[in-house]
């Protein structure tokens, strides 16, 4: 449309100069400039269009670049909506229902970061990729390993933390399954779509998949499964001496991985977020952090 009025001014240019070249002498003074000064006039109205026409475009630019901002979206709504499930120490809640953990208290601050308030939701882990898609919520933040899948479906964050699978049985066998070749004659709990069955069916090991992490050491301390596979990270924080689970332990380690945050693919707040990570480990939140939760050990520098 834009383009239409160039024209327009343009023809009605031609016209204006050709009728003053042949305008008879009862015109006018108003009616009386020469035909390079007519040119000049329309000319001027020509660039005062194309000018306008610019600025619109630009504008344009920006709104189609705030639309497709993922910060924009979660800066406009003013909550940013953090996928979990219950994993001590990185998320779970306290005797007020509060969640906290090692990932919740850096989820908030990040919160904090950017401006907006942070809100947790649990998830099915297993449909952690189908809830960012559908916007239910807006990052994966759960002490998330890194893997294939992972990062073809999101845009995720740098790594921030070391992790290993590890196997956890009762601590009065632990003895006979100190390698990955004891491990086929028993029976494993593990989380739905985590890193833990992806290492169960990697091994070719007799698993059944759980909701949680959480619910995988309960089948272990109920009897209905011989072994959980959980990060080291919950291992370290729920089993053992002076937890729930004091006759428990973990054994072998099947893997090493890395911890990262996902956002929806594309989006801008994954390098926000990298940005959060290097400045909260330079000023010592980070680190912070991680001492409240024993995972200061694990923590990789920005």
């Amino acid at each position: 449309m834009k383009k239409k009025k160039v024209l327009s001014l343009v023809l009605v240019a031609g016209m204006v100069v050709s009728m003053t070249a042949c305008g008879s002498s009862s015109s006018s003074d108003a009616s009386k400039e020469t035909p390079e000064e007519v040119e000049v006039s329309v000319e001027e109205e020509v660039i005062s269009v194309e000018d306008e026409a610019a600025d619109e475009a630009a504008g344009e630019t920006v709104e189609e670049s705030d639309a497709d901002s993922d910060a924009a979206y979660v800066t406009d709504k003013g909550t940013l909506v953090v996928g979990i499930t219950d994993f001590e120490p990185m998320d779970y809640q306290d005797e007020n229902g509060d969640w906290i953990g090692f990932d919740a208290d850096m989820a908030t601050a990040f919160g904090e970061y950017i401006g907006v308030d942070v809100e947790f939701q649990e998830i099915d882990w297993d449909n952690k990729i189908l809830e960012l898609d559908g916007k239910s919520i807006d990052c994966v933040w759960n002490g998330m390993t890194l893997t294939d899948e992972v990062t073809s479906s999101m845009e995720c964050s740098n790594a921030y933390c070391n992790n290993q699978q590890v196997v956890v049985v009762p601590a009065e066998i632990a003895d006979d399954y100190q390698d990955v070749d004891s491990l086929s004659s028993l029976s494993f709990a593990v989380e739905a779509g985590s890193a833990g069955e992806e290492q169960a069916e990697e091994y070719g090991l007799d698993y059944t998949p759980v909701e949680t992490q959480s619910n995988a050491l309960m089948e272990v301390a109920a009897g209905t499964s011989d072994a959980a596979i959980i990060d080291l990270l919950m291992a370290a924080a729920m089993i053992g001496e002076g937890t729930s689970y004091d006759d428990m332990t973990y054994t072998v380690g099947l893997n090493d991985e890395k911890y990262g945050v996902g956002f929806r693919q594309g989006s801008d707040l994954a390098q926000e977020l990298n940005d959060f990570f290097t400045a909260s480990y330079e000023d010592g939140t980070m680190m912070s952090i991680a001492e409240t939760y024993g995972v200061q050990a694990s923590i990789i520098e920005p």
